[in-house]
């Protein structure tokens, strides 16, 4: 099983948890899970991430596309599934259309091409109307969900303490 991680991912861990000068070992960790064909984004979520001008726009900035994956057919052709479903649902329009410009639209088209899983702190909220939620439109097509930190354990991930001098 592979991930596909959500912005919000990226960008919680760069405010709070694993700022770069404190935990440089979640961001080393997210290459090397890479290089062994665990974890992956996508292009949509690198050019969000892109947008801002601190130490995570710089660090999506030297990601390649074996880090931040690009659409393909089965991409194109799970985004029409995403897209069938998010018609047929309860959404107020404004909600459908946000969905569509977002980054979330495809990480799920991605996640069901690939049969991976994507991690995200958003939380479902299935009586919205107003927005999708990135959990509600994955379980809807079958698409498995979870947190960074389940994440990180499931992979045996640690970080271990160091300290400047």
């Amino acid at each position: 099983m592979a991930y596909l991680l959500d912005a919000d991912v990226f960008i919680s861990a760069k405010r709070h948890h694993y700022r770069f000068i404190v935990c440089p070992g979640f961001w080393e960790w997210l290459l090397h899970a890479n290089g062994r064909g665990r974890v992956f984004s996508i292009d949509k979520v690198q050019r969000e991430l892109k947008n801002g001008t601190d130490e995570l726009a710089a660090w999506a900035e030297e990601q390649s596309t074996s880090f931040f994956l690009e659409g393909d057919a089965q991409v194109i052709e799970a985004a029409e599934r995403v897209s069938a479903w998010a018609h047929q649902q309860h959404y107020e329009p404004q909600a459908i259309s946000e969905f569509f410009r977002s980054a979330d639209y495809w990480l799920v088209a991605h996640a069901i091409s690939r049969g991976w899983k994507v991690i995200t702190h958003e939380v479902s909220a299935p009586e919205s109307k107003k927005k999708i939620k990135l959990p509600d439109a994955c379980a809807a097509v079958g698409v498995a969900t979870t947190s960074p930190f389940q994440m990180l354990e499931d992979e045996g991930a640690r970080f271990v303490l160091g300290v400047r001098l």
